[in-house]
């Protein structure tokens, strides 16, 4: 028995059954645990749907089993089929878990290079993966500056529960500065140039508004 999330159907979450042949597995059963049908019902949860899709087949191999990947996909596409807004705030948790699981966590208690936890102000390194103080800025001149707003959320989401997310109050305008941040983060990691998805998302965003 297998499970998996069907990518030629997409948000598909199947059960299969197969049968090991001389050179092939054939698929003697498959039924449909969950469609997440009602994310193709609103335009927002469908483009973030597919930026996750995206994101999965773009950073890990293929046929590699990862069932803590796994779960929190099933999970993260469960709460996106269930949610009508505020939706970024689901993909930025996503994101900060996801990267976290593939071995990026980034370094949040002080300065990822001195170890500084004082400083006044912070930047956020992709290079050295996690804040770096302002004694380290001239280390990484490519560090983004953060705010203690966009810290403070990025700490609540890497380690709030998604579905608990309603309890936690972060604003629009901080959660688009995370995920600008976070989609850099993890496009540095994974060698890559950037998400089909999002830039759909970004170039029709005012007309689906």
């Amino acid at each position: 028995m297998f499970y998996c999330l069907n990518w030629q159907e997409p948000f598909s979450y199947n059960e299969y059954q197969f049968t090991q042949g001389r050179n092939f597995y054939y698929i003697n059963q498959a039924d449909i645990i969950d469609s997440f049908y009602n994310i193709r019902e609103n335009i927002d949860s469908m483009v973030y749907g597919f930026y996750i899709l995206e994101l999965i087949e773009k950073s890990t191999p293929v046929e590699e089993a990862n069932e803590k990947i796994f779960l929190l996909i099933e999970k993260t596409l469960r709460l996106l089929s269930e949610l009508k807004d505020n939706h970024l705030k689901l993909i930025v948790a996503f994101e900060l878990k996801y990267i976290s699981f593939l071995g990026y966590r980034p370094f949040l208690n002080g300065c990822v290079m001195c170890g500084n936890g004082e400083s006044k102000g912070y930047k956020f390194s992709n290079l050295e993966g996690g804040l770096i103080c302002s004694k380290c800025y001239t280390k990484d001149i490519t560090a983004k500056s953060i705010n203690k707003d966009v810290y403070e959320a990025m700490v609540k989401l890497i380690y709030a529960q998604l579905d608990s997310l309603n309890e936690v109050d972060i604003s629009e305008g901080i959660l688009c500065k995370l995920h600008e941040i976070l989609e850099e983060y993890i496009l540095y990691n994974i060698d890559r140039q950037g998400f089909n998805s999002l830039k759909f998302f970004k170039s029709n965003k005012l007309y689906f508004d």
